[in-house]
């Protein structure tokens, strides 16, 4: 009895030490990661198509060929006269040049608007949270979106989230690693933990060990 008192107690001690370990290693990382640039938008930012958005199709004074289409898995749509055309990764102006290039092989001089009513995005640019969120999911980027915008849309931290040595893999930066104080942003209403979201983003939320 002694002998398996002793054992789980080895136990207990080694988990312990394994624990104490593993939240040191993730300090130092966390803590050599500099700090996230508050303002990293760019005004230049156009959004891409990706599956799973809608686009709304109007061909002038052809109503017979304007519907809403959605962009397919693969990344692309059909639409009458128009079968299989690439809409992944394209602007709206570029998928309505690209459709009227499809029609003007049936029909003359045609007239086309594409406006996007349903936002996925690619796969490239979508917003990942991962971890102690309270819904980690993925998200479409939006335009000067914040990183209070992304904590409100996964309901905040779980009870057990170490928030502030939350990490943010930046794809624009090359997967560059970033430190962000989401505790100190939405448990202490501290603003100037707040910061600019970039297409791609990753933010890793970690576990607290203590």
């Amino acid at each position: 009895m002694l002998v398996g008192l002793k054992n789980k107690l080895c136990a207990v001690i080694r988990w312990s030490m394994l624990g104490l370990l593993g939240g040191a290693i993730l300090g130092c990382t966390t803590g050599n990661a500099p700090p996230a640039p508050a303002s990293a938008a760019s005004s230049s930012y156009s959004y891409l198509i990706g599956p799973g958005d809608v686009v709304n199709i109007v061909v002038w004074r052809n109503p017979e060929l304007s519907m809403s289409v959605p962009v397919r898995p693969d990344g692309k749509i059909a639409a009458p006269l128009v079968e299989d055309l690439e809409a992944m990764g394209k602007d709206a102006t570029t998928l309505a040049r690209d459709i009227e290039q499809e029609l003007g092989k049936f029909i003359r001089d045609p007239v086309v608007t594409v406006v996007v009513t349903q936002f996925v995005g690619p796969y490239s640019e979508q917003i990942r949270v991962v971890g102690e969120a309270g819904r980690p999911q993925t998200l479409p980027y939006k335009q000067h979106m914040t990183l209070l915008d992304v904590m409100i849309a996964v309901g905040g931290l779980t009870d057990f989230a170490d928030g502030n040595s939350t990490r943010l893999l930046r794809k624009v930066d090359g997967d560059k690693q970033y430190s962000v104080r989401v505790a100190d942003l939405i448990k202490r209403g501290d603003v100037s933990a707040n910061v600019d979201m970039m297409p791609g983003d990753v933010l890793i939320i970690p576990r607290s060990w203590f």
